[in-house]
């Protein structure tokens, strides 16, 4: 009797374990086409004619497919590969020069035996409070530092994150045993060693984690060529590019004078609108994608690991 009641108990337990498990990933898989389904519908716009969208609006199925859009983007596709040369220059170069200015900030914070350790920890989280405005900003790059036009003003301002440093020093103080510490001082090692070679080959979780996002921030920054950059033939990113020409577009279909120009010099001009935007957006997003698979496996334990005390 007492066996067959377990065996029930057993068989009741694993049908509610297998209902909990389908309704929780059916979740997730709902969730998942939610986030991908507005990606879908942009790439499908950006190659649907433009006419058809205004008439029609926006469908999975278009009644017409044209490659207007990225003709109209790809007329001056020197200045676009140009661009994103730059971009991939601008993304690579910040995030290896930020990851090991915010990693060389966080071990020193991480170690309780170095004894400015809680003032170094305060002055970083003050940052995250408070800042100094847009105006002294742009005059400490412009006027002090004289980086105007520069790719250097481009990535000064996003090499240390006040939050970073301090995720990857909560990585560092309650992931990695302090016994290794001891073990490799007595061997002989110095800082410096322990630094390259016993701490940063156990924190790459936390360090492809803030590499994906800083990634992310180099890679979508249009604001700050905004700001610095004056000569549109020095260094101009993807982003940028694709901002100014959105606004050329804008101002094209404000202007009827300079349209019926261009149209006068191309009768089979036509402008695109509603597809030129979605075209940009998928010329944007589109190498950002392929190097999220690279950080992926460590993205969840980079957030959580360090998040715990061990």
């Amino acid at each position: 009797m007492a066996q067959a009641a377990a065996q029930s108990d057993l068989k009741l337990a694993k049908q509610v374990s297998g209902g909990a498990n389908f309704a929780i990933n059916s979740f997730f898989w709902i969730y998942t086409f939610l986030c991908v389904f507005p990606l879908i519908v942009v790439v499908i716009a950006s190659f649907t004619d433009e006419n058809t969208i205004l008439i029609n609006g926006y469908s999975l199925l278009p009644e017409k497919w044209s490659l207007g859009a990225y003709d109209f983007l790809l007329k001056d596709w020197q200045a676009i590969v140009k661009s994103y040369g730059f971009s991939i220059l601008l993304t690579v170069l910040g995030t290896v020069i930020g990851l090991a200015m915010m990693a060389l900030y966080a071990f020193p914070i991480s170690r309780k035996d170095y004894p400015h350790r809680n003032f170094f920890s305060f002055f970083m989280f003050f940052t995250i409070l408070f800042n100094g405005g847009l105006v002294p900003f742009y005059l400490v790059y412009t006027q002090g530092l004289h980086l105007q036009n520069t790719l250097l003003v481009l990535m000064m301002p996003y090499f240390i994150s006040g939050f970073f440093v301090l995720l990857i020093r909560t990585f560092f103080s309650n992931s990695i045993p302090k016994e290794l510490y001891e073990s490799a001082k007595i061997d002989g090692a110095g800082e410096w060693r322990i630094f390259f070679t016993v701490v940063l080959p156990l924190s790459l979780p936390v360090l492809a984690t803030v590499g994906l996002f800083t990634t992310l921030t180099y890679w979508n920054d249009w604001f700050l060529s905004l700001l610095f950059i004056t000569d549109s033939e020095s260094v101009v990113s993807i982003q940028f590019r694709m901002y100014k020409t959105l606004l050329d577009i804008q101002y094209l279909s404000a202007n009827a004078a300079a349209y019926s120009a261009l149209a006068a010099n191309d009768p089979n001009f036509t402008m695109p609108g509603e597809t030129a935007r979605m075209a940009m957006a998928v010329v944007g997003i589109g190498p950002i994608i392929f190097a999220y698979p690279f950080f992926q496996r460590y993205f969840v334990a980079g957030l959580t690991v360090g998040a715990v005390k061990g």
